[in-house]
Protein backbone atom coordinates (compact mmCIF):
# COMPACT_ATOMS: atom_id res chain seq x y z
CA UNK A 1 0.00 0.00 0.00
CA UNK A 2 1.36 3.42 -0.96
CA UNK A 3 2.45 5.81 1.77
CA UNK A 4 -0.26 8.42 2.10
CA UNK A 5 0.27 12.10 1.39
CA UNK A 6 -2.02 14.91 2.49
CA UNK A 7 -2.34 18.65 2.30
CA UNK A 8 -0.13 20.58 4.71
CA UNK A 9 -2.98 22.15 6.68
CA UNK A 10 -4.58 20.71 9.82
CA UNK A 11 -8.20 19.72 9.29
CA UNK A 12 -10.91 18.12 11.42
CA UNK A 13 -12.14 15.76 8.74
CA UNK A 14 -8.95 13.78 7.99
CA UNK A 15 -6.24 12.22 10.14
CA UNK A 16 -2.98 13.73 8.97
CA UNK A 17 0.36 14.25 10.69
CA UNK A 18 -0.14 14.12 14.44
CA UNK A 19 2.38 16.62 15.80
CA UNK A 20 1.73 15.75 19.44
CA UNK A 21 2.41 12.10 18.66
CA UNK A 22 5.50 13.08 16.65
CA UNK A 23 6.97 14.97 19.61
CA UNK A 24 6.05 12.28 22.12
CA UNK A 25 7.38 9.34 20.11
CA UNK A 26 10.65 11.05 19.20
CA UNK A 27 11.42 11.93 22.82
CA UNK A 28 10.41 8.46 24.00
CA UNK A 29 12.78 6.88 21.48
CA UNK A 30 15.63 9.16 22.56
CA UNK A 31 15.01 8.42 26.25
CA UNK A 32 14.96 4.67 25.59
CA UNK A 33 18.23 4.86 23.66
CA UNK A 34 19.81 6.89 26.45
CA UNK A 35 18.67 4.28 29.01
CA UNK A 36 20.32 1.54 26.96
CA UNK A 37 23.61 3.44 26.89
CA UNK A 38 26.18 3.96 29.64
CA UNK A 39 25.63 7.72 29.66
CA UNK A 40 24.12 9.78 32.42
CA UNK A 41 22.85 12.52 30.11
CA UNK A 42 22.88 13.91 26.57
CA UNK A 43 24.04 17.45 25.81
CA UNK A 44 23.47 18.77 22.31
CA UNK A 45 24.31 21.88 20.35
CA UNK A 46 23.48 20.45 16.90
CA UNK A 47 20.31 22.03 15.51
CA UNK A 48 18.74 18.75 14.39
CA UNK A 49 19.42 16.97 17.67
CA UNK A 50 17.96 19.89 19.62
CA UNK A 51 14.82 19.71 17.49
CA UNK A 52 14.50 15.95 17.92
CA UNK A 53 14.87 16.28 21.70
CA UNK A 54 12.82 19.44 22.38
CA UNK A 55 10.65 20.08 19.30
CA UNK A 56 11.82 23.70 19.16
CA UNK A 57 12.88 25.79 16.19
CA UNK A 58 14.05 29.42 16.02
CA UNK A 59 14.88 29.84 12.34
CA UNK A 60 17.42 28.52 9.92
CA UNK A 61 19.80 31.41 10.60
CA UNK A 62 20.76 29.60 13.82
CA UNK A 63 21.69 26.26 12.25
CA UNK A 64 25.46 26.71 12.33
CA UNK A 65 25.81 29.15 15.24
CA UNK A 66 26.10 26.68 18.18
CA UNK A 67 24.41 29.33 20.33
CA UNK A 68 21.63 27.19 21.83
CA UNK A 69 21.98 23.95 23.74
CA UNK A 70 19.77 21.28 25.30
CA UNK A 71 20.25 18.64 27.98
CA UNK A 72 18.43 15.36 28.61
CA UNK A 73 19.30 13.84 32.01
CA UNK A 74 18.73 10.12 32.49
CA UNK A 75 15.33 9.77 34.18
CA UNK A 76 14.45 13.42 33.52
CA UNK A 77 12.95 15.71 30.91
CA UNK A 78 14.73 17.86 28.34
CA UNK A 79 15.82 21.39 29.12
CA UNK A 80 16.78 23.89 26.44
CA UNK A 81 18.74 27.10 26.93
CA UNK A 82 17.76 29.30 24.04
CA UNK A 83 18.70 32.59 22.46
CA UNK A 84 17.19 35.75 23.91
CA UNK A 85 13.42 36.04 23.67
CA UNK A 86 13.14 32.59 22.04
CA UNK A 87 13.21 31.09 25.55
CA UNK A 88 10.25 33.23 26.61
CA UNK A 89 8.39 32.26 23.45
CA UNK A 90 8.89 28.57 24.24
CA UNK A 91 7.50 29.17 27.74
CA UNK A 92 4.35 30.71 26.25
CA UNK A 93 3.79 28.44 23.25
CA UNK A 94 5.57 25.12 23.82
CA UNK A 95 3.54 23.43 26.59
CA UNK A 96 5.31 20.10 26.10
CA UNK A 97 8.39 21.70 27.68
CA UNK A 98 6.47 22.79 30.80
CA UNK A 99 7.67 20.06 33.16
CA UNK A 100 8.79 22.28 36.04
CA UNK A 101 6.55 20.32 38.39
CA UNK A 102 8.96 17.38 38.16
CA UNK A 103 11.46 19.17 40.42
CA UNK A 104 10.42 21.76 42.95
CA UNK A 105 13.69 23.64 42.61
CA UNK A 106 15.35 25.70 45.26
CA UNK A 107 13.36 28.05 47.55
CA UNK A 108 12.63 31.30 45.79
CA UNK A 109 13.36 29.87 42.33
CA UNK A 110 11.08 31.54 39.79
CA UNK A 111 8.54 29.53 37.88
CA UNK A 112 10.22 30.10 34.52
CA UNK A 113 13.47 28.69 35.87
CA UNK A 114 11.65 25.40 36.45
CA UNK A 115 10.34 25.41 32.87
CA UNK A 116 12.11 23.29 30.30
CA UNK A 117 12.98 26.43 28.35
CA UNK A 118 15.50 28.85 29.85
CA UNK A 119 17.55 31.77 28.61
CA UNK A 120 21.14 30.98 27.77
CA UNK A 121 23.71 31.10 25.01
CA UNK A 122 27.18 29.96 24.10
CA UNK A 123 30.08 32.16 22.98
CA UNK A 124 28.66 33.27 19.59
CA UNK A 125 31.40 31.26 17.89
CA UNK A 126 33.99 33.13 19.93
CA UNK A 127 32.66 36.64 19.23
CA UNK A 128 31.93 37.19 22.93
CA UNK A 129 35.29 37.97 24.61
CA UNK A 130 36.61 34.94 26.54
CA UNK A 131 36.96 37.10 29.64
CA UNK A 132 33.17 37.48 29.79
CA UNK A 133 32.99 33.89 31.03
CA UNK A 134 30.19 32.74 28.73
CA UNK A 135 31.71 29.28 28.24
CA UNK A 136 31.92 28.89 32.01
CA UNK A 137 28.29 29.98 32.29
CA UNK A 138 27.26 27.17 29.91
CA UNK A 139 29.21 24.65 31.99
CA UNK A 140 27.68 25.90 35.24
CA UNK A 141 24.13 25.65 33.87
CA UNK A 142 24.70 22.09 32.70
CA UNK A 143 26.44 21.05 35.91
CA UNK A 144 23.67 22.43 38.12
CA UNK A 145 20.98 20.39 36.35
CA UNK A 146 23.08 17.24 36.42
CA UNK A 147 23.66 17.75 40.13
CA UNK A 148 19.88 17.96 40.67
CA UNK A 149 19.65 14.42 39.32
CA UNK A 150 22.82 13.17 40.99
CA UNK A 151 24.43 12.67 37.57
CA UNK A 152 27.39 15.03 37.83
CA UNK A 153 29.81 12.10 38.06
CA UNK A 154 28.31 10.16 35.15
CA UNK A 155 29.60 10.45 31.55
CA UNK A 156 27.76 13.04 29.47
CA UNK A 157 27.32 12.43 25.75
CA UNK A 158 27.87 15.52 23.61
CA UNK A 159 27.43 15.96 19.87
CA UNK A 160 29.32 19.12 18.81
CA UNK A 161 30.59 22.14 20.74
CA UNK A 162 33.07 24.98 20.73
CA UNK A 163 36.48 24.29 22.24
CA UNK A 164 36.09 26.87 25.06
CA UNK A 165 32.83 25.22 26.10
CA UNK A 166 34.41 21.76 26.13
CA UNK A 167 37.26 23.10 28.24
CA UNK A 168 34.83 24.73 30.67
CA UNK A 169 32.80 21.53 31.03
CA UNK A 170 35.98 19.61 31.79
CA UNK A 171 37.01 22.27 34.30
CA UNK A 172 33.75 21.61 36.19
CA UNK A 173 34.80 17.99 36.42
CA UNK A 174 32.27 16.66 33.90
CA UNK A 175 33.29 13.63 31.84
CA UNK A 176 32.37 14.43 28.23
CA UNK A 177 32.17 11.58 25.71
CA UNK A 178 30.79 11.03 22.20
CA UNK A 179 27.00 11.34 22.27
CA UNK A 180 26.41 11.45 18.54
CA UNK A 181 25.96 7.69 18.33
CA UNK A 182 23.05 7.78 20.80
CA UNK A 183 21.27 10.43 18.76
CA UNK A 184 21.92 8.62 15.48
CA UNK A 185 20.67 5.34 16.92
CA UNK A 186 17.47 6.96 18.19
CA UNK A 187 16.85 8.67 14.84
CA UNK A 188 17.66 5.57 12.74
CA UNK A 189 14.08 4.23 12.61
CA UNK A 190 11.43 6.77 11.67
CA UNK A 191 7.99 7.03 13.25
CA UNK A 192 4.85 7.03 11.11
CA UNK A 193 4.59 10.82 11.37
CA UNK A 194 8.23 11.29 10.40
CA UNK A 195 7.65 9.17 7.29
CA UNK A 196 4.60 11.27 6.41
CA UNK A 197 6.62 14.49 6.70
CA UNK A 198 9.51 13.06 4.68
CA UNK A 199 7.12 11.95 1.96
CA UNK A 200 5.45 15.36 1.82
CA UNK A 201 8.88 17.00 1.56
CA UNK A 202 9.57 14.79 -1.48
CA UNK A 203 6.24 15.74 -3.07
CA UNK A 204 7.33 19.38 -2.94
CA UNK A 205 10.51 18.49 -4.81
CA UNK A 206 8.41 16.58 -7.35
CA UNK A 207 6.71 19.91 -8.09
CA UNK A 208 10.02 21.78 -8.22
CA UNK A 209 11.37 19.34 -10.80
CA UNK A 210 8.25 19.77 -12.92
CA UNK A 211 8.83 23.53 -12.98
CA UNK A 212 12.52 23.05 -13.66
CA UNK A 213 11.88 20.59 -16.49
CA UNK A 214 9.56 23.05 -18.23
CA UNK A 215 12.03 25.92 -17.72
CA UNK A 216 15.29 24.29 -18.83
CA UNK A 217 16.50 25.33 -22.28
CA UNK A 218 19.68 26.56 -23.94
CA UNK A 219 20.65 30.01 -22.69
CA UNK A 220 19.55 29.77 -19.06
CA UNK A 221 22.18 29.71 -16.34
CA UNK A 222 22.65 27.21 -13.53
CA UNK A 223 22.05 29.89 -10.90
CA UNK A 224 18.75 30.86 -12.55
CA UNK A 225 17.63 27.25 -12.21
CA UNK A 226 18.56 27.36 -8.52
CA UNK A 227 16.46 30.50 -8.09
CA UNK A 228 13.46 28.85 -9.73
CA UNK A 229 13.71 25.81 -7.46
CA UNK A 230 14.02 27.99 -4.36
CA UNK A 231 10.95 30.02 -5.28
CA UNK A 232 8.88 26.94 -6.05
CA UNK A 233 9.74 25.25 -2.77
CA UNK A 234 9.29 28.35 -0.63
CA UNK A 235 5.94 29.06 -2.29
CA UNK A 236 4.87 25.52 -1.37
CA UNK A 237 5.80 26.02 2.27
CA UNK A 238 9.40 24.86 2.54
CA UNK A 239 10.98 25.84 5.82
CA UNK A 240 14.49 25.93 4.45
CA UNK A 241 16.14 25.24 1.10
CA UNK A 242 19.39 23.77 2.33
CA UNK A 243 20.97 23.63 -1.09
CA UNK A 244 20.45 23.05 -4.80
CA UNK A 245 23.29 21.52 -6.74
CA UNK A 246 23.02 22.50 -10.41
CA UNK A 247 25.67 20.87 -12.60
CA UNK A 248 25.72 21.14 -16.39
CA UNK A 249 27.86 20.45 -19.42
CA UNK A 250 31.52 19.63 -18.89
CA UNK A 251 31.12 20.38 -15.16
CA UNK A 252 29.38 16.99 -14.86
CA UNK A 253 32.66 15.04 -14.98
CA UNK A 254 34.28 15.55 -12.56
CA UNK A 255 31.30 16.34 -10.35
CA UNK A 256 31.88 19.51 -8.23
CA UNK A 257 28.78 19.44 -5.95
CA UNK A 258 28.03 23.17 -6.39
CA UNK A 259 26.15 25.38 -8.83
CA UNK A 260 27.73 28.16 -10.90
CA UNK A 261 26.69 30.90 -13.34
CA UNK A 262 27.45 28.70 -16.37
CA UNK A 263 25.15 29.15 -19.38
CA UNK A 264 23.52 25.88 -20.40
CA UNK A 265 24.10 24.96 -24.05
CA UNK A 266 22.35 22.69 -26.58
CA UNK A 267 23.28 19.06 -26.01
CA UNK A 268 24.32 19.61 -22.40
CA UNK A 269 23.53 17.18 -19.62
CA UNK A 270 22.24 18.92 -16.49
CA UNK A 271 21.74 17.23 -13.16
CA UNK A 272 20.37 18.66 -9.94
CA UNK A 273 20.24 17.70 -6.28
CA UNK A 274 17.49 19.39 -4.26
CA UNK A 275 17.84 19.52 -0.48
CA UNK A 276 15.16 21.28 1.52
CA UNK A 277 13.29 21.00 4.79
CA UNK A 278 9.58 20.66 5.52
CA UNK A 279 8.84 20.88 9.25
CA UNK A 280 12.48 19.97 9.76
CA UNK A 281 12.49 16.89 7.52
CA UNK A 282 14.91 16.90 4.63
CA UNK A 283 15.16 15.70 1.06
CA UNK A 284 18.16 14.62 -0.99
CA UNK A 285 16.90 14.06 -4.52
CA UNK A 286 18.91 13.99 -7.79
CA UNK A 287 17.55 14.10 -11.31
CA UNK A 288 19.33 14.31 -14.68
CA UNK A 289 18.08 16.00 -17.86
CA UNK A 290 19.42 16.53 -21.35
CA UNK A 291 18.92 19.98 -22.84
CA UNK A 292 17.99 20.08 -26.51
CA UNK A 293 19.25 16.61 -27.45
CA UNK A 294 20.88 13.48 -26.09
CA UNK A 295 23.87 11.81 -27.73
CA UNK A 296 24.33 8.02 -27.77
CA UNK A 297 27.08 8.34 -25.14
CA UNK A 298 24.79 10.35 -22.86
CA UNK A 299 21.93 7.91 -23.27
CA UNK A 300 24.25 4.99 -22.47
CA UNK A 301 25.56 6.69 -19.33
CA UNK A 302 22.05 7.31 -18.08
CA UNK A 303 21.00 3.74 -18.77
CA UNK A 304 23.94 2.38 -16.75
CA UNK A 305 23.25 4.83 -13.91
CA UNK A 306 19.60 3.71 -13.83
CA UNK A 307 20.52 0.03 -13.86
CA UNK A 308 22.74 0.44 -10.82
CA UNK A 309 20.11 2.23 -8.79
CA UNK A 310 17.42 -0.26 -9.78
CA UNK A 311 19.62 -3.18 -8.70
CA UNK A 312 20.16 -1.48 -5.34
CA UNK A 313 16.47 -0.77 -4.75
CA UNK A 314 15.57 -4.36 -5.61
CA UNK A 315 17.70 -5.57 -2.68
CA UNK A 316 16.15 -3.30 -0.03
CA UNK A 317 14.13 -5.21 2.54
CA UNK A 318 14.34 -5.93 6.27
CA UNK A 319 17.29 -8.18 7.04
CA UNK A 320 19.37 -7.14 4.05
CA UNK A 321 22.54 -5.19 4.76
CA UNK A 322 24.27 -2.13 3.41
CA UNK A 323 27.01 -4.46 2.17
CA UNK A 324 24.46 -6.39 0.08
CA UNK A 325 23.47 -3.18 -1.67
CA UNK A 326 27.03 -1.95 -2.20
CA UNK A 327 27.96 -5.30 -3.73
CA UNK A 328 25.90 -4.51 -6.86
CA UNK A 329 27.56 -1.12 -7.35
CA UNK A 330 30.76 -0.76 -9.37
CA UNK A 331 34.16 -0.36 -7.78
CA UNK A 332 35.70 3.10 -8.07
CA UNK A 333 38.27 1.86 -10.58
CA UNK A 334 35.46 0.83 -12.95
CA UNK A 335 34.40 4.45 -13.55
CA UNK A 336 37.66 6.34 -13.53
CA UNK A 337 38.70 6.77 -9.89
CA UNK A 338 41.80 5.43 -8.18
CA UNK A 339 40.08 4.26 -4.99
CA UNK A 340 36.86 4.40 -3.00
CA UNK A 341 37.85 7.52 -1.08
CA UNK A 342 38.30 9.38 -4.36
CA UNK A 343 34.84 8.25 -5.49
CA UNK A 344 33.06 8.66 -2.15
CA UNK A 345 29.39 9.73 -2.36
CA UNK A 346 29.01 8.93 -6.07
CA UNK A 347 27.69 5.38 -5.60
CA UNK A 348 26.25 6.08 -2.18
CA UNK A 349 23.37 5.80 0.25
CA UNK A 350 22.49 7.61 3.45
CA UNK A 351 19.68 7.95 5.94
CA UNK A 352 17.42 10.99 5.63
CA UNK A 353 15.53 12.65 8.46
CA UNK A 354 16.03 15.91 10.32
CA UNK A 355 19.39 16.05 8.53
CA UNK A 356 20.43 14.65 5.18
CA UNK A 357 23.11 12.24 6.38
CA UNK A 358 21.84 9.85 9.02
CA UNK A 359 21.99 6.09 9.50
CA UNK A 360 22.38 3.86 7.60
CA UNK A 361 25.33 4.71 5.34
CA UNK A 362 25.96 2.78 2.10
CA UNK A 363 29.44 3.00 0.61
CA UNK A 364 31.99 0.56 -0.72
CA UNK A 365 34.49 2.53 1.36
CA UNK A 366 33.04 1.30 4.68
CA UNK A 367 30.03 -1.00 4.26
CA UNK A 368 31.82 -4.26 3.52
CA UNK A 369 33.78 -4.07 6.76
CA UNK A 370 31.01 -2.41 8.78
CA UNK A 371 27.65 -3.54 7.37
CA UNK A 372 24.39 -2.24 8.83
CA UNK A 373 21.21 -4.31 8.84
CA UNK A 374 18.18 -2.74 7.18
CA UNK A 375 15.00 -2.53 9.27
CA UNK A 376 11.40 -1.59 8.66
CA UNK A 377 10.88 2.13 9.15
CA UNK A 378 14.27 3.23 7.88
CA UNK A 379 14.22 6.03 5.32
CA UNK A 380 17.26 6.59 3.14
CA UNK A 381 18.43 7.87 -0.22
CA UNK A 382 20.29 5.77 -2.77
CA UNK A 383 22.25 7.64 -5.42
CA UNK A 384 24.31 6.56 -8.41
CA UNK A 385 26.59 8.28 -10.90
CA UNK A 386 28.05 7.29 -14.24
CA UNK A 387 30.38 9.22 -16.58
CA UNK A 388 29.74 9.09 -20.31
CA UNK A 389 32.27 7.79 -22.80
CA UNK A 390 32.54 11.25 -24.38
CA UNK A 391 34.75 12.29 -21.42
CA UNK A 392 32.65 15.21 -20.16
CA UNK A 393 29.02 14.15 -19.77
CA UNK A 394 27.60 12.19 -16.84
CA UNK A 395 24.35 11.01 -15.28
CA UNK A 396 23.19 11.21 -11.66
CA UNK A 397 20.04 9.64 -10.17
CA UNK A 398 18.82 9.51 -6.58
CA UNK A 399 15.75 7.88 -5.06
CA UNK A 400 14.52 8.03 -1.47
CA UNK A 401 12.99 4.83 -0.13
CA UNK A 402 11.11 3.72 2.96
CA UNK A 403 11.82 0.19 4.16
CA UNK A 404 8.52 -1.67 4.52
CA UNK A 405 7.67 -5.04 6.06
CA UNK A 406 8.48 -6.94 2.86
CA UNK A 407 10.54 -4.56 0.74
CA UNK A 408 10.56 -0.83 0.21
CA UNK A 409 8.59 2.03 -1.30
CA UNK A 410 10.10 4.81 -3.39
CA UNK A 411 8.85 8.24 -2.29
CA UNK A 412 10.66 10.35 -4.92
CA UNK A 413 8.24 10.31 -7.83
CA UNK A 414 9.43 12.69 -10.54
CA UNK A 415 9.99 10.41 -13.57
CA UNK A 416 13.51 9.04 -13.84
CA UNK A 417 13.08 5.69 -15.57
CA UNK A 418 14.21 7.23 -18.86
CA UNK A 419 16.48 10.15 -19.69
CA UNK A 420 14.28 13.20 -20.25
CA UNK A 421 15.15 15.77 -22.90
CA UNK A 422 13.87 19.32 -22.45
CA UNK A 423 14.07 22.66 -24.21
CA UNK A 424 13.84 21.27 -27.75
CA UNK A 425 12.83 23.40 -30.72
CA UNK A 426 12.45 22.46 -34.34
CA UNK A 427 11.47 23.93 -37.71
CA UNK A 428 8.66 22.62 -39.86
CA UNK A 429 7.70 23.83 -43.31
CA UNK A 430 4.11 24.59 -44.26
CA UNK A 431 4.38 25.21 -47.95
CA UNK A 432 6.97 27.94 -48.45
CA UNK A 433 6.70 29.41 -44.93
CA UNK A 434 8.79 28.02 -42.07
CA UNK A 435 7.12 27.77 -38.65
CA UNK A 436 8.97 27.56 -35.37
CA UNK A 437 7.37 25.12 -32.99
CA UNK A 438 8.38 24.33 -29.41
CA UNK A 439 7.81 20.77 -28.27
CA UNK A 440 6.06 19.96 -25.02
CA UNK A 441 8.77 19.11 -22.52
CA UNK A 442 6.74 16.39 -20.87
CA UNK A 443 6.54 14.53 -24.19
CA UNK A 444 10.29 14.51 -24.76
CA UNK A 445 12.33 11.41 -24.10
CA UNK A 446 15.77 10.25 -25.08
CA UNK A 447 14.57 10.19 -28.66
CA UNK A 448 14.19 13.99 -28.71
CA UNK A 449 16.25 15.74 -31.40
CA UNK A 450 16.95 19.21 -32.73
CA UNK A 451 16.13 19.19 -36.44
Amino acid sequence: MAIKTFGPNTVDWEQRTDMDRLRTERLARLKATLEESELGALLCFDFSNIRYMTATHIGTWAIDKLIRFALLPRGGEPIIWDFGSAAKHHQLYNPWLDHGHAHAGTPGESCHQQHGSRAGLSTLRGAIPPGAGMAEDVANKVYDVLAEYGLQNEPVGIDVAEMPVLAALAQRGLQMVDGQQVFLEARRIKTADEITLLTHACSMVDAAYEELYRYLRPGVRENECVGLVNKTLLDLGSEHVEGVNAISGERCAPHPHVYSDRIIRPGDPAFFDILHSYNGYRTCYYRTFQVGSASPAQRDAYKICREYIDKAIALVKPGATTADVCEVWPAATEFGFANEMDAFALQYGHGVGLSIWERPIFSRLISFDHPEVLEEGMVFALETYWPAKDGWSAARIEEEVVVTADGCEVITRFPAEDLLVCGTRYWTFDGALPTLRESQSHLNTTEGRRT
